[in-house]
């Protein structure tokens, strides 16, 4: 039996690759039974995107990529092709059994095939239907594909992120992850429940377009502000903040730590850590506006005094006096970081190929009743003849149609 605070929800999951998919391990993760619509003999097209794939109990490669792995925790997963009028039949039947839907399909598929929120609004009228585009269900890029790499482009983000153009290393950058996939799957999640929220009131459904750009636009946040306020277009500013300082990336004798000050307490107690608590008084650094003004002097004194002291020396005087600092951690070394180990952020799940795979879970900790990982990302189609037989779809019409290719 499902736990968790959305046991009670079930979620028809007809989104491929990323952010459609996020949203659905979101919801999987917090109870919901989440079935995912797969195409029948490859399914979503992240199962092919590798290497790496996930090694077999024999050490041998299986066809489970590991991006694919990463966004579909906890689900079933079914194969339908849903150009077909059967298959068709079958997500229509699973819409009336279902709280939410999820689709990430090009403007207008769906409602070609029968499948619009419309359509099956009058079916189930109190259904949640989220549709995930690059560019929303309107405008004048509304028909065009989309992926995150052109999005963080298009929306600004490259612009203020990467190295100062001049430096060494510098133009434009992507952010190391597919961030604005992973931000509209949360605001996917985010939008469903407040519909959710909603219907629990009125009982009625709802229709959400959300549209990629729409998301990597919202989340220009202070850098937005910050040209609208001043009318100064913000830059790439390598490691440095725009707003506060002093936060950069400073040498040590051994390596690099990051130094994340943020306010003036915060500055008063990083001149006490390194020795010279007379530094906060003076009117260049005294508050932070000043030292935004004066960050080339401010650097030099933050790098000379860092640069006086190991790593290990530095984290542990400032942690001590309560500065915001770190060492620059590998993906690696913050998975077997001691704090993400006691917090227990990566498990291991059971899986019907390999043994076990790896997880790095949900970072909700709710107390009263807390989430359970029991479920892998499932395989291609693992879940099919049973939901078509809760469906009342007898062995007889499900060989019918699999060996038509439906399913």
């Amino acid at each position: 039996m499902k736990t968790g605070p959305l046991s009670h929800i079930k979620v028809l999951d007809l989104s491929r690759v990323l952010a459609g998919p996020w949203a659905g391990q979101v919801l999987a993760d917090l109870g919901a039974t989440v079935i995912k619509v797969e195409k029948p003999g490859t399914g979503d097209d992240t199962r092919a995107w590798g290497p790496p794939f996930l090694k077999g109990v024999n050490g041998e490669e299986t066809r489970e990529a590991c991006y694919f792995l990463a966004a579909n925790r906890g689900k079933q997963s079914i194969t339908v092709d849903i150009s077909t009028q059967a298959g068709q039949d079958i997500i229509r039947r699973l819409a009336t059994q279902s709280d939410i839907v999820l689709e990430n399909y090009k403007v207008g598929t769906l409602g070609r095939y029968g499948l619009s929120y419309d359509e099956l609004k009058r079916l189930n009228p109190a259904l949640i239907y989220c549709s995930v585009t690059g560019f929303g269900q309107t405008g004048p890029l509304a028909d065009l594909p989309a992926y995150d790499f052109m999005i963080q482009a298009m929306g600004g983000l490259m612009s203020v992120t990467g190295e100062r153009d001049g430096q060494p290393g510098g133009g434009p950058q992507k952010v190391g992850m597919p961030i604005i996939d992973v931000m509209t799957g949360m605001w996917a999640a985010v939008g469903v429940l407040a519909a959710l929220a909603r219907r629990n009131e009125t009982g009625e459904g709802e229709y959400l377009d959300l549209a990629m750009l729409d998301v990597m636009v919202a989340t220009i946040a202070n850098q937005g502000m910050n040209y609208l306020v001043s009318g100064k277009t913000p830059t790439r500013m390598g490691n440095k903040h725009p707003n506060i300082q002093p936060q950069d990336v400073f040498e040590c004798t051994d390596g690099q730590i990051v130094l994340a000050v943020g306010n003036d307490g915060q500055f008063v107690s990083f001149c006490k850590a390194m020795g010279h608590p007379d530094m906060a008084r003076d009117p260049r650094y005294a508050t932070n506006s000043a030292r935004v003004a004066n960050l080339e002097s401010l650097m030099t004194f933050v790098s000379g005094e860092i640069g006086r002291h190991s790593r290990a020396q530095c984290i542990d005087a400032l942690r001590a006096h309560g500065v915001p600092c770190g060492p620059i951690n590998t993906i690696a070394q913050a998975l077997t970081d001691p704090q993400i180990v006691h917090r227990e952020m990566l498990r291991y799940l059971p899986h019907p190929t390999a043994g076990r795979v790896p997880q790095i879970v949900s970072p909700l900790k709710f107390r009263q009743l807390p989430l359970v990982f029991e479920d892998a990302p499932p395989l291609l189609g693992a879940d099919t003849q049973t939901v078509l037989q809760a469906l009342g779809i007898g062995s007889a019409e499900r060989a019918a149609l699999a060996a038509r290719g439906v399913i």
